[in-house]
């Protein structure tokens, strides 16, 4: 892969903002709903479920991972990469995780899971 190509493809970013799919009913219709860095608490618009979202690191890019455009805001989804605990999480092309700020691969986690 030629350098830049993860970065940018014909003019336009190839990474999005994090889909988290709600662990009981599954919608997508989840926000985020305390600040950054804090405790990481989403709840499901849907069925009001509340759960927490953590990573793991599994791997790391070679490349750097440009924020989507536009931005997330502080509503949407979120979570922390495990190395370096960076909110610049986005989700790439290929549908993984991964870290704006320090490249790593992430896995996600989703715990604290608690049903309305």
């Amino acid at each position: 892969m030629s350098p830049g190509a993860i970065a940018n493809r014909g003019n336009h970013s190839l990474s999005n903002k994090l889909s988290i799919p709600c662990p009981c009913c599954g919608s997508r219709e989840v926000f985020y709903s305390c600040e950054p860095k804090c405790c990481f608490n989403h709840v499901c618009a849907r069925c009001s479920a509340s759960f927490q979202t953590m990573t793991r690191a599994i791997g790391a890019l070679a490349e750097a991972i440009p924020p989507p455009d536009p931005p997330p805001d502080c509503t949407e989804p979120t979570v922390a990469c495990a190395k370096c605990e960076s909110i610049a999480v986005y989700q790439i092309e290929d549908g993984r995780l991964a870290c704006g700020d320090c490249g790593t691969l992430l896995e996600l986690e989703i715990t604290d899971v608690a049903p309305a």
